[in-house]
């Protein structure tokens, strides 16, 4: 919704910025960093690169980021909005990085600078571009509800999940998520008519999508999607496996309903661990009887035996050297005396969130004043006759 009363203000966390209306009725838009999807912190600001002074990082909608060179003659900072050459007309973005750390993101993207076709940011943005900016931004909503009617009138099978308006507002990004292929000929001529703008289809995928509308994970933390990655990989329960993660689908799937970014972060270190760790597929014999395998901890190197392999109260751990010599007796027909020889019996390692800590610790305890607990014992001490002195002093 625009802003149009003065004094009025708002946040758009799409694009990141703080949007104002002043007194004498200008909008006033400052960049706001505190809620940028894949936003990048510029830790060399202020060191020249004359080499690719003139190349600027735009950012327009969500995730959306693109490189355009300045050839307007113009001084253009961090936080200025411009104008800057489209496909079709001309669109307006916030420039969100210089320096240096636009030469790092071509190369993060594989982009060569030499032999890339940068495209050109025109001018800073007017108050009237500003306005016609606002306007389009004000008109996303109510499209993006009003294609998602049409697309179910047609009955395809599809999810249109935004929409990003142009700057000058003749034309619109739908995006959109489609398990096979839709055939929207139709469709864009029904959006084309009903909307009066050029249309763009843009398939995206269930992650992508969670990085465009963003949110916070189970770590507390914004989604990774939204925060920093730009590129997806596959994620299997082969991963999970490694990590002896539990395989529900409910703690595994993240907000896109597939399995968690995060979940491939260590999963390379569990699976050259797990290469270390010796392999057990039958319990070891000693002379007490069968010890089970129970639990393994990959990173220290440990396995855990029990004599019951339904009971964790008394485990022992064993490393991977000791199990391999143990392995190797056994095929000799030879048991060692017992696993409670060493006398490390431990439980079960893992506890709360908070520990083991009753939860009633945070329940305010009753105080009682110390002069009424002196009277009470002095007058006891009172009716006890020849010591009353002394109970009086022991009270005190």
């Amino acid at each position: 919704m625009i802003i149009k009363e003065p004094g009025a203000k708002g946040f758009d966390c799409a694009r990141g910025c703080n949007v104002d209306r002043t007194p004498n009725g200008t909008l006033d838009i400052n960049y706001d960093q505190s809620c940028c999807k894949l936003a990048t912190f510029n830790w060399l600001e202020g060191i020249p690169q004359d080499e690719y002074r003139n190349l600027y990082e735009v950012r327009f909608k969500n995730t959306r980021k693109i490189i355009f060179r300045n050839e307007s003659g113009q001084v253009i900072k961090t936080g200025d909005i411009v104008v800057v050459e489209a496909q079709n007309g001309h669109d307006v973005g916030i420039v969100t990085l210089e320096g240096p750390l636009v030469v790092h993101q071509l190369r993060r993207h594989n982009i060569d600078p030499k032999t890339y076709e940068f495209r050109k940011i025109y001018r800073r943005a007017k108050i009237l571009d500003i306005e016609r900016w606002q306007e389009a931004i004000a008109r996303e909503q109510a499209v993006m509800i009003r294609s998602r009617q049409l697309a179910a009138r047609l009955g395809l099978n599809m999810k249109i999940g935004d929409v990003e308006f142009q700057g000058d507002g003749t034309k619109a990004i739908f995006y959109y998520i489609a398990d096979a292929r839709v055939d929207f000929r139709q469709l864009i001529k029904d959006f084309a008519a009903e909307f009066g703008i050029k249309v763009e289809m843009k398939q995206i995928g269930a992650r992508q999508e969670a990085g465009l509308i963003g949110g916070l994970g189970v770590c507390g933390r914004a989604l990774c999607c939204s925060g920093y990655m730009s590129e997806f990989q596959s994620i299997t329960t082969a991963a999970a496996r490694a990590q002896d993660l539990s395989l529900n689908p409910q703690k595994l799937a993240g907000q896109c309903s597939k399995l968690k970014c995060c979940i491939n972060y260590e999963a390379s270190v569990y699976v050259d661990a797990n290469k270390r760790m010796a392999t057990v597929h039958e319990p070891l014999e000693f002379e007490d009887g069968p010890a089970w395998l129970v639990k393994t901890d990959a990173l220290r190197g440990l396995l855990w035996f029990s004599y019951d392999k339904d009971n964790l109260a008394k485990i022992w751990p064993l490393t991977s050297v000791q199990v391999r010599e143990i392995q190797e007796l056994n095929k000799k027909g030879i048991k060692p005396a017992s696993l409670m020889d060493d006398g490390k019996n431990e439980g079960p390692e893992f506890v709360s969130a908070v520990g083991d800590d009753s939860i009633s610790r945070f329940d305010e305890k009753k105080r009682h004043k110390g002069h009424r607990g002196g009277k009470h014992r002095h007058g006891r001490g009172g009716n006890g006759g020849g010591n009353n002195g002394s109970n009086g002093n022991a009270a005190q």
